[in-house]
């Protein structure tokens, strides 16, 4: 008796399995890592780039204000036996005072820097979802899931390299429309 029910239960189980698999076969799914794609765009290459060159003068500033304090920290290994205490005591001091001063500065710049890209973010962000959407019409995805909610992914799923190259085509026409 308890053997039968095992079958009954067994071919109940696969008699659902089986067209649960072949709807899912039939699906057409697909993959996209949206930042990724934007990432690899020539437009945040550019973007990036000029920001880059924006925040230039702050990060030289920022590196050399890291070279003064390095350069402290090796005289008072260097000489801080032969120091007087007070003039040991304003070097730490002077130390003190530039490394809060870089931290300031360079958590400043990190956050222009985080600044600018959610700017463009914010500004391709709708761009992906128009080539995702045109790609959903022209291929017939049934699903396109993004990358970061996904465990794994078979390659040939994902469009990422496919958005991202449509995402140059379509800046390469307006860069070109505005010239």
């Amino acid at each position: 008796m308890i053997q039968v029910r095992k079958r009954t239960v067994w071919m109940l189980a696969a008699a659902f399995i089986v067209p649960t698999a072949n709807a899912a076969a039939q699906l057409n799914v697909a993959v996209v890592d949206s930042i990724r794609a934007i990432q690899q765009s020539e437009e945040y290459k550019r973007f990036m780039e000029t920001v880059r060159e924006e925040l230039e003068p702050e990060q030289k500033a920022v590196q050399a204000l890291q070279e003064e304090i390095v350069a402290l920290r090796q005289q008072v290994r260097d000489e801080g036996e032969v120091m007087a205490e007070t003039e040991r005591r304003g070097v730490l001091t002077d130390i003190e005072n530039k490394e809060i001063d870089w931290d300031f500065r360079f958590k400043k710049l990190q956050k222009q820097v985080q600044d600018r890209q959610g700017e463009l973010g914010e500004q391709m962000g709708p761009k992906v979802n128009a080539i995702v959407q045109d790609m959903v019409e022209l291929e017939r995805y049934d699903l396109v899931f993004e990358r970061r909610n996904v465990g794994y992914v078979n390659p040939r799923h994902d469009i990422t390299a496919k958005v991202t190259e449509k995402l140059n085509e379509r800046y390469a026409e307006s860069d070109e429309a505005t010239e």
